[in-house]
């Protein structure tokens, strides 16, 4: 269980490194902000599509080949932008990436607990949250780190960094055993992998929560970079990947925090402090303070840590061994819309109001999904309590 998390955290290193190079990216190639938004946007655009297909027909293709395929391809996207001398190959390489994460994301989960004994299958469930999140901020952290510090190739010594990450996982993968089924389904059709009997489920208890976590995540670390600049007071690149990790650690952390055992439990908390979080960390950045900052991340990594785990938990528990693969794709399906349908809502949103006006409407769209979340889990607890003490 330990090497293939070693690979997942990798990978999810590899997915979110760019983010603290958007700003020396945008100067070197006089990017405007629609380009550098569409740079973004393109990655999450093209995975979508690729969770879709390989949560599919990832059991059918082989497990452990389409990990293999994945992180080759994150390496392809990782040499282009160490050789990329023109503005397409940055494009080229976000979509390689987004490829790449698309591939590896469903698949990776499902492929862990088949590594796993059947009486750690919840520790390894809890430890795949917990490791991708902890990638997610490792990968702005540690590109921020480089590109501020390493006074040598700011386009490409970071990259040089993530090349020798994915090796190692790549290394890693090959040790371990396949644990394929014996017997592949002839035929899988192509949809979001959601049986009928969970369904209504999924949607209300775990995709709603995946898309709102994704969808307030990615407004508020867009926001960091001008926290940096107005609260801080400081054009250090590194502490917007920093931040990032902090953010995003107090979310991994959470998730081990023994305290409230129940998940519906945990998922009820944490939508509710991902609805408080980003209200508080906005208003830090209108008032210059600090203190709300911090207050506010805190808020939101619980939060984010909690609501996570328990969809993710969910995702895993509720449909049956050969259709987990699929119905986590599609948990993570749901997640990633919410990086692509905000930020496009809030662009359509500013043409006729100010950014603030405009955030405080996607807030208040959030809080009414945390509301309606939290009346349906009413009824999924009383179908949760069913299916877990008839196991």
């Amino acid at each position: 269980m330990k090497r293939m998390l070693w690979v997942i955290l990798m990978m999810s290193c590899g997915a979110t490194y760019i983010s603290s190079l958007f700003p020396v990216y945008g100067k070197h190639y006089q990017l405007s902000s629609l380009e550098i938004t569409i740079l973004f946007a393109v990655y999450a655009a093209i995975l979508l599509p690729t969770l879709l297909i390989v949560g599919a027909k990832g059991s059918t293709w082989g497990l452990k080949k389409v990990l293999r395929i994945s992180i080759w391809i994150s390496i392809a996207s990782t040499l282009l932008f160490i050789l990329g001398q023109n503005v397409w190959m940055l494009y080229a390489a976000r979509i390689l990436e987004g490829i790449a994460y698309g591939a590896f994301t469903g698949t990776a989960t499902a492929f862990l607990l088949k590594q796993t004994a059947q009486n750690k299958l919840g520790t390894a469930i809890k430890f795949s949250g917990v490791v991708a999140l902890v990638g997610f901020g490792m990968g702005p952290a540690i590109s921020g780190l480089v590109v501020q510090y390493v006074h040598a190739q700011p386009l490409r010594m970071p990259f040089w960094v993530l090349l020798v990450m994915l090796l190692s996982s790549l290394v890693i993968l090959e040790i371990l055993p396949k644990h394929e089924d014996s017997q592949k389904p002839a035929h899988t059709k192509i949809s979001l992998g959601v049986p009928d009997n969970i369904r209504s489920h999924f949607f209300s208890i775990i995709g709603l929560p995946a898309f709102t976590f994704f969808m307030i995540g990615g407004v508020v670390l867009s926001l960091i970079p001008s926290f940096v600049k107005t609260v801080i007071h400081s054009n250090n690149l590194s502490i917007a990947g920093l931040l990032t990790f902090m953010l995003l650690g107090v979310a991994a952390l959470m998730q081990l925090f023994p305290w409230v055992q129940n998940p519906v439990t945990r998922m009820r908390i944490g939508v509710v402090c991902m609805a408080i979080g980003p209200w508080i960390i906005v208003y830090s950045g209108q008032s210059e303070s600090l203190f709300l900052l911090w207050a506010g991340m805190l808020i939101q990594g619980i939060g984010a840590g909690w609501s996570f785990q328990s969809a993710l938990r969910f995702a895993s528990q509720l449909p049956k061994p050969e259709d987990r693969s699929r119905v986590i794709s599609a948990f993570y399906f749901c997640a990633y819309a919410g990086f692509v349908i905000p930020p496009i809502g809030v662009g359509v949103l500013t043409k006729f109001f100010s950014l603030n006006f405009s955030l405080i409407i996607l807030n208040s769209v959030a809080v009414l999904i945390v509301t309606y979340v939290l009346i349906y889990s009413v009824k999924f607890n009383r179908y949760y309590l069913k299916l877990t003490s008839s196991k």
